[in-house]
């Protein structure tokens, strides 16, 4: 299939190495990676923070850039969640009809990382090999708005050398939330510790998401902490080749 990578602006700016994760899996199981270099923005942080009218030129940005794809994968959960969530509420408040029209075309092609290999491309072994102990953390957006299921979970449990640990009330949020962690620093640093707390229980050396906002997160407690614990996402995880090792 020819799929095209919407990276995102944040792995684009802070992670780049998910998106190449991404390409190298992909491309391992045949598919050709398209990456469209005017992408910008989902347009998330404008909208939850209020700019609404703001949001639309940033998702007609997005929209004409993907008009052609057959498929979109997004290594983001929070990312697909707004546009699943909000994009038409956008296109109907400032877009006319044309536009309304090509959101709702788009939208179903969209996928977050791991639905696509599972639910899409009906893959769950990717070849992947990773000799350590890792834990998952379901990412509000993935659990609560996306209902990605255990697909992240099937994905690990196929990895060759992996152990797989329980993560501790794994449902509970990480107090990141975008800009909520600026707004309410207090709130956010009292949920990071419960789930720092739950990432020490574990056991895990590695603790892997969706999100790498997620993750930037839960590294910067652990990192305070003084724990050598470290994040991945799981597109990361999931590149290392099991057949060059």
């Amino acid at each position: 299939m020819r799929i095209s990578l919407f990276i995102t602006c944040y792995n684009d700016t802070l992670f780049p190495e998910t998106g190449i994760a991404v390409t190298r899996i992909l491309e391992r199981l045949g598919h050709s990676v398209i990456f469209p270099r005017n992408q910008t923005c989902c347009g998330q942080m404008h909208y939850n923070t209020g700019y609404h009218r703001e949001a639309i030129p940033i998702v007609r940005q997005l929209v004409d850039t993907f008009r052609s794809a057959d498929i979109v994968c997004v290594p983001s959960a929070s990312c697909v969640a707004m546009m699943r969530e909000h994009y038409e509420l956008i296109a109907e408040a400032g877009g006319g009809p044309s536009f309304l029209e090509d959101v709702r075309a788009i939208i179903p092609r969209i996928y977050e990382f791991s639905e696509l290999l599972v639910d899409h491309l009906g893959v769950e072994d990717v070849g992947a090999s990773f000799p350590h102990s890792v834990t998952y953390h379901p990412s509000c957006h993935s659990l609560r708005m996306l209902g990605v299921g255990d697909a992240p979970i099937r994905l690990l449990r196929e990895v060759r050398g992996l152990t797989l640990r329980d993560l501790p009330q794994e449902e509970q949020c990480c107090g990141f939330g975008g800009t909520f962690a600026i707004k309410n620093p207090d709130v956010s640093v009292a949920m990071l510790t419960e789930k720092q707390s739950a990432v020490l229980e574990s056991g895990a050396e590695i603790v892997t998401a969706l999100d790498n906002s997620c993750l930037m997160q839960i590294y910067g407690g652990l990192h305070r902490a003084g724990s050598s614990i470290r994040t991945m996402h799981l597109a990361e995880i999931l590149a290392v080749d099991g057949s060059s090792q």
